[in-house]
């Protein structure tokens, strides 16, 4: 934050523009209620309804500038903080939000642990090729 010559606080870079507070654009929370769920690689993908956020007045324009993203394909949470140029952190509570709006969801790939063997695979495909 700058002063100018007269006193008054000035909350603005030059160069960059006006500046919010990233906990201003998160009203001050700093988790969502599926924050578990969102790790960078998790894909956000706009609801078929989703183009109803433009005329929701309780939501942000970072919030729609999601949908609108997510919109255009989906979105992975690392991708979304990127295309924003907003902290990790304040996507993940943005996307709580337009989750809760179901106006997005959320599909987090396959962990490791949870894909089948390679050798099962192998099997299958040496039995089918045996058929």
């Amino acid at each position: 934050m700058s002063t100018d010559g007269q006193g008054s606080s000035r909350w603005f870079d030059d160069e960059a523009g006006p500046v919010v507070r990233p906990y201003a654009m998160t009203r001050g929370r700093t988790t969502s209620a599926i924050q578990h769920r969102l790790d960078l690689i998790a894909v956000v993908v706009a609801e078929p309804h989703a183009d109803e956020a433009e005329d929701d007045p309780s939501l942000s324009p970072e919030h729609v500038h999601i949908v609108e993203l997510c919109q255009e394909a989906p979105q992975s949470v690392a991708e979304l903080a990127a295309g924003l140029d907003l902290p990790i952190g304040v996507v993940r509570v943005l996307v709580g939000d337009l989750v809760h709006a179901e106006l997005v969801h959320v599909n987090r790939p396959v962990p490791p642990a949870e894909l089948p063997d390679e050798g099962i695979l192998r099997d299958v495909i040496n039995g089918l090729r045996a058929l």
